[in-house]
């Protein structure tokens, strides 16, 4: 089976269909046409189709604590909402080609947009791509309205709490585990980073099933039960568990710990997720390294698909402190339609400061952040590092500070949105793009770590360097934070790198190091889904 389709099915199926109960209690007529009927180009008000639903749920929104607004209607007036909601606010709204909202599209359901209204949002977006043949908007998706609360507000996820990472997913083809939620079942059976997945409820996974497979890597419903052979990292013996999907609460900070050096204390974190947990156990870390008197910071973003670009505000006024003082972050632009106003809050544009202090995520609003106050930042990157977490990196460049960037190319995500919810279903299309105090943003492509980095472009001094799946995150000898901890000591990196594979050898047959900038494996791909990859506003 090709690589991209054994992704695509593996990463998509997490995605569950929207809607709800039966009909409201309230119902209003349905106007599922725009004044005079459809007409290529001409477009209702949005608003006169907002809320009206084919299956209206009932009782209480928990993301507002009201009763939800849906007003019985039909599957036309969710298409229409959507075609007149992304004409307003899609960033490239005028590269849609425009659709007939009364035709069927029930041929394009799948399981990332599983119903007739989700699947006619599938295509009301831009088919262009980037110079480097990618497509220009990747990050269209749906999401059950509950299921972003859950994750989004709690930190709460339907699964393992694994991150599963295939390094080949062509025969013969090999998954690994980047890490795991520690409050996992999985994790306390030993399921953590580096452990080689050998086959799935008795399909090998090196040349097996891949239908049996992908429905063991994501499993669709809670309670269902599936066999692991499994090789644990450093390991000579596979052993056999069995899992079954459950609530899990994401760690959206791992592995803090403060290397001590002759040259002095270096703080590190891995940091996943920017999501409303992650501000206070940011805080939390940035106190102990206060504490500990780092002189430098690692923050590993390799697997980080953004969130909240709040919270990467307010990481870059922890790292960078006074640095930061009346400096932009980020600035918001939209569509051509709204220069200056942003137009889902109807403000005045103005720039997203370097927040000082707590926006009331998880921490109490207001509340002074502590800062290490470094005067640079080494960070770790892979082909997951995303959308937040390129604009953490992209507004401290913004200001002049130092970051080095080590590992493989970032995701190329400088656009975001403002999730919108409608029907039971919460929709993520591109309305805005970030730049920074320098007025940068183009980094469609990713940044990419290389030595002699151009300020100003996608290259940021660093060193390529490929995941090493034989040592945990944190681990000194770990090849990426090895690096990290070489240039440090150095000021470049290691020539050729091949002098780390003493430190990235073990068993499982793992990826090994290359040459500077010559990576001799492809990037493994975690089984992500898009809403972990994301740049959001509140």
């Amino acid at each position: 089976m090709e690589k991209s389709a054994f992704l695509f099915i593996a990463s998509l199926t997490l995605l569950s269909a929207c809607g709800g109960g039966g009909g409201g209690s309230n119902p209003a007529p349905t106007n599922n046409t725009p004044p005079g009927g459809w007409t290529a180009g001409v477009f209702g008000d949005a608003d006169t189709f907002a809320n009206l639903c084919a299956n209206p749920r009932n009782g209480t929104d928990p993301s507002t604590g009201r009763l939800y607004a849906d007003r019985q209607g039909e599957a036309l007036d969710e298409k229409n909402w959507l075609r007149s909601w992304s004409n307003d606010l899609y960033l490239w709204y005028d590269e849609i080609t425009d659709r007939d909202p009364g035709e069927d599209y029930s041929s394009l359901i799948d399981s990332s947009f599983p119903t007739e209204p989700n699947a006619y949002f599938s295509v009301l977006k831009t088919e262009a791509v980037t110079p480097s043949g990618k497509p220009k908007d990747s990050y269209h998706f749906v999401i059950d309205s509950q299921e972003w609360f859950e994750l989004s507000q709690g930190g709460v996820s339907v699964g393992y709490g694994i991150e599963f990472a295939i390094l080949s997913a062509s025969p013969p083809r090999d998954v690994r585990i980047a890490y795991s939620q520690q409050t996992s079942t999985a994790a306390q059976l030993g399921l953590t980073r580096g452990t080689k997945i050998i086959a799935i409820d008795g399909e090998p996974v090196v040349d097996g099933d891949p239908s049996v497979l992908n429905a063991g890597l994501r499993p669709s419903q809670v309670g269902e039960e599936h066999t692991f052979e499994i090789l644990p990292l450093n390991a000579t013996e596979t052993r056999v568990v069995t899992l079954s999907p459950e609530s899990v609460s994401i760690d959206s900070l791992q592995n803090e710990t403060v290397i001590s050096t002759s040259s002095g204390n270096v703080g590190y974190m891995s940091f996943h997720d920017h999501i409303a947990p992650a501000e206070q156990a940011l805080v939390n870390a940035i106190n102990d390294f206060v504490t500990a008197g780092i002189s430098d910071l690692i923050i590993d973003l390799r697997y980080n698909g953004g969130g909240y670009l709040d919270i990467a505000s307010e990481l870059g006024y922890m790292v960078a402190g006074t640095r930061t003082q009346g400096r932009t972050f980020e600035l918001l632009t939209f569509n051509d339609k709204y220069p200056s106003v942003n137009p889902v809050t109807g403000r005045t544009l103005t720039p997203i400061p370097f927040h000082s202090r707590a926006q009331g995520f998880s921490v109490t609003e207001n509340q002074p952040l502590p800062t290490v106050n470094l005067d640079r930042v080494f960070v770790i990157t892979g082909g997951g590092t995303c959308s937040a977490s390129e604009a953490f990196m992209n507004g401290l460049r913004g200001i002049g500070f130092e970051v080095i960037q080590i590992g493989t190319t970032t995701c190329g995500k400088p656009y975001g949105y403002y999730p919108t919810p409608n029907c039971g279903s919460t929709y993520f299309s591109v309305q805005f793009k970030g730049v920074n105090d320098s007025g940068f943003g183009d980094y469609p492509d990713g940044f990419t770590p290389t030595q002699g980095g151009d300020v100003g472009g996608v290259e940021v001094t660093g060193c390529a360097v490929q995941d090493d799946f034989n040592h945990r995150l944190g681990d000194p000898n770990e090849a990426r934070l090895a690096t990290a901890l070489y240039y440090r000591d150095n000021g470049r990196c290691p020539e050729p790198i091949s002098s780390l594979s003493r430190l990235s050898g073990g068993s499982n047959g793992a990826l090994g190091t290359g040459i500077q900038g010559e990576l001799t494996q492809p990037e493994a791909e975690l089984i992500k889904t898009p809403l972990r990859k994301m740049r959001l506003m509140r």
